[in-house]
Parts: C-alpha cells; sequence; structure tokens
C-alpha cells in the first residue's frame, strides 16, 4: 500500500481568532510555543487518478493457500489475511481453481471482451461470393457488348458471321 504524503499547514490565523482571551492578557500564543503550534499535519486530500486492479500470480496464489493451511491457531488466518491484504472470498476462490487441478485456474485471467478467431469457412464463402460477383459482372460487360454488335451489324447490313456467308 501508498503511504499517503502529509503537508503542514499554517494554522496561526484561526488559532488566534480562538484564543482571543489570550491576546487581550498582552501574551501572543506565538511567543508562549516559538511559533511550533501554529504548524498543523494534514494529510493530502487528492483522490488518485484510476485505481489499479491487483493481479497475483499462480506462485503467489499456491504460496498463501500454503501459509493459510499452516494456520492452525485462532487468529493466525485473519492476521495472514490483513498482512496480505486479502479478503476470506480470495482463499476460497483460489481452493476451488485449485480443486480444478489447473493451473490456468489459478493464473490472473485477461479481462475485456474475447478475441474472436474467424471460421475458416465463413472466409470461404465471402471469398467465393466475391469471385461470384466479378464474373456476374464480366457477364453483364459481355453481354452488352455483343448487343452492340449486333446492332451495328444490322445498321451497316454486314454479317454476324462472315465465315457462313462465305460457304453459302
Amino acid at each position: 500500500m501508498e503511504k499517503k504524503e502529509a503537508m503542514l499547514v499554517d494554522v496561526s490565523k484561526e488559532r488566534e481568532e480562538m484564543e482571543g482571551a489570550r491576546r487581550a492578557t498582552g501574551i501572543s500564543s506565538r511567543s508562549r510555543t516559538g511559533g511550533l503550534a501554529d504548524l498543523s499535519v494534514v494529510p493530502d486530500s487528492e483522490v488518485p487518478e484510476k485505481a489499479v486492479r491487483r493481479r497475483f500470480t499462480a506462485e503467489y496464489k499456491r504460496r498463501i493457500l500454503r501459509e493459510a493451511e499452516a494456520c492452525k491457531e485462532q487468529g493466525r488466518l485473519g492476521a495472514l489475511l490483513r498482512r496480505e491484504g486479502l479478503y476470506s472470498s480470495n482463499l476460497n476462490t483460489w481452493r476451488r481453481q485449485a480443486e480444478q487441478g489447473t493451473l490456468d485456474a489459478l493464473s490472473p485471467k485477461k479481462r475485456g471482451p474475447k478475441e474472436k478467431k474467424p471460421d475458416p469457412s465463413i472466409c470461404r464463402i465471402a471469398e467465393l461470393e466475391k469471385k461470384t460477383q466479378k464474373l456476374e459482372h464480366k457477364l453483364r460487360q459481355a453481354e452488352l457488348i455483343i448487343a452492340a454488335q449486333k446492332k451495328i451489324a444490322e445498321i451497316f447490313q454486314m454479317p454476324l458471321d462472315p465465315e457462313k456467308e462465305m460457304k453459302s
């Protein structure tokens, strides 16, 4: 845990307001105490930006579980938890994970949404659909070109297949 920093604050004006009777006698509170009474210790009131989530390694969890099992006398388990800054629910969860027998259960888990791996069949389907669209576009272009050639041949009264006309 981090220790909070303390600041020294001058409270002489506030103290003089409270000690009006002493000032009337001509003896100031500053002269009697040497000025040290005017300084007061005030804890730093700044709130940290963001709390940091604790992460425990598998080795740490195993060590704490061994120490907890060794605590036979009353009060020693509570002292262990206070010393380490843990809750009894941490021990319960870690014990349950240890019973499952997997090291992964004891290691910290990554938070947030799980990464999805794309299904290869879905990728293949998308690839084939894209290829089909390209081919359909080329087919439409070819049909338009053929239709235009037919109209041009009709306008100029040219045969579409010159080899057929030569044979006849």
